[in-house]
């Protein structure tokens, strides 16, 4: 496992690697090269490329503690409706929309890539809101968190429908009535 200051420097290099080169230009020798770090001591702690990215994107998603940062304010609606929010601005800001689709696909075909992801970020996310949603009695709170989450990941994935202003709340909405009327 690399030291936090070369994780760090790893983090930043393909990071901007990625932004100047996008996905498929990104090699272990040029995160390497970028980040002032041996090739091997990449590989000791990543996988691959892909890998690398991952940990880069999973990092900016921790809050200071190292969790998966889920709002809890006490209201639950004003917070799923922030979560929902932050996830739309994370998957399509102009910056990051590119490297999440190519880690995406990734997923599909690399499984130590998706049981990161799972681990590591979706995994965690779906808890945190299964417990939000299970603190406000609803029946059946782990399907509640896919029901929030799905939507926004099958929108933005395929593209079916532009996000806008207004969708977070409504989607936020529909998804409170059918948890808590047993939908």
């Amino acid at each position: 496992m690399a030291r936090a200051s070369t994780r760090a420097r790893v983090h930043a290099a393909v990071l901007s690697l990625a932004a100047e080169s996008g996905f498929g230009g990104l090699t272990m020798e040029g995160i390497a090269a970028r980040a002032g770090a041996g090739k091997q001591t990449l590989y000791r702690t990543w996988s691959s490329p892909a890998a690398v990215l991952l940990d880069a994107l999973l990092e900016q998603s921790l809050d200071a503690s190292g969790e998966v940062a889920i709002p809890d304010t006490g209201d639950l609606r004003a917070d799923l409706d922030t979560l929902v929010r932050g996830m739309i601005a994370e998957l399509t800001a102009p910056a990051t929309d590119r490297l999440l689709r190519a880690v995406t696909a990734e997923l599909q075909t690399d499984p130590a890539i998706g049981a990161e992801v799972l681990d590591r970020l979706l995994g965690p996310q779906l808890r945190a809101i299964a417990d939000r949603l299970a603190r406000a009695d609803v029946e059946c709170p782990e399907d509640g968190a896919e029901l929030l989450l799905g939507p926004v990941f099958h929108r933005w994935l395929l593209r079916t429908r532009p996000f806008t202003e207004d969708w977070p709340a409504a989607h936020v909405e529909r998804v409170l009535r059918a948890v808590s009327s047993g939908g």
